[in-house]
């Protein structure tokens, strides 16, 4: 969408990656920036849980303002192929003869491959052991190495290592099978249908940015994500390309709010 955006707009849209704080880090310093439509944030649904884990009064739309909803993609259940199972309920029968002898890659604390797994070991009574790592790739890393054994993410950063067979995907969350891994069963279909979880992406700029300059992004991430090149190459990865304007965006993010804040009491992970 980068450079799309950059086709759309005129200036070009520099990717700067800033680690830490399972995104944290990030938000702070676009929640500082000059609110003039030049520096924006992209999150994911992992980014405010995170921060939902640290403080109950967590609210993104306090400090930022959400500008559009851009895409969304399930989660699958991926594992190294030395683990002895061939689909998940053999994955769910070897957890629980070895109960906290797996070991699962985050990309950190709080972030959503740490709360979507806690989420599953509660639907299935299983015990995994948490390994965070400071982002995705990494434990990725260590996943293919088989230094870990198990990961729940976001399916494009899986699924070509599970096409390439590097990776074995047991299951998908959402409603269908998706139509670029038509051999992976849901989650529902395999008799867990509490692990549903959808991991959204989205850009959010500084809260006092002119509402023209946000709903000017708006209409050009909407044009964006219509396009036939972004939607065959993104729901080829496994996503689902959305564009919404700034009013649709900021009631998904608090409804997105009150859910994950519910699954993190229900998990014991937040008291509050």
């Amino acid at each position: 969408m980068g450079q799309k955006l950059t086709e759309a707009l005129g200036p070009s849209v520099v990717i700067d990656n800033r680690p830490g704080a399972t995104g944290l880090i990030g938000m702070e310093i676009v929640g500082h920036a000059v609110p003039d439509g030049y520096t924006l944030l992209i999150i994911n649904v992992g980014h405010q849980m995170a921060g939902l884990l640290r403080d109950a009064s967590f609210d993104i739309t306090k400090d930022l303002l959400p500008t559009s909803l851009l895409a969304s993609t399930p989660v699958m259940l991926v594992m190294h192929p030395s683990v002895p199972a061939k689909n998940l309920a053999e994955f769910l029968a070897l957890a629980k003869a070895q109960p906290g002898k797996i070991n699962y890659a985050s990309g950190g604390t709080g972030g959503v491959q740490h709360l979507a797994t806690e989420l599953l070991k509660r639907e299935a009574g299983i015990e995994l052991l948490h390994v965070p790592y400071k982002g995705t790739g990494p434990g990725l890393v260590d996943l293919l190495a088989g230094q870990v054994q198990v990961t729940l993410t976001s399916v494009p950063s899986v699924l070509p290592y599970a096409k390439a067979g590097r990776l074995r995907a047991v299951a998908v969350s959402g409603q269908a099978r998706l139509a670029s891994a038509p051999d992976v069963p849901t989650f529902a279909e395999s008799g867990l249908p509490g692990v549903d979880v959808v991991i959204w992406y989205g850009m959010l700029a500084p809260l006092n940015t002119p509402r023209t300059v946000i709903d000017k992004l708006a209409r050009a991430i909407g044009l964006i994500a219509k396009s036939p090149e972004v939607r065959e190459k993104m729901v080829r990865d496994g996503a689902d390309p959305i564009g919404s304007s700034s009013v649709e965006f900021t009631t998904y993010v608090k409804s997105e709010r009150e859910k994950w804040l519910k699954v993190l009491r229900e998990i014991g992970l937040q008291k509050n």
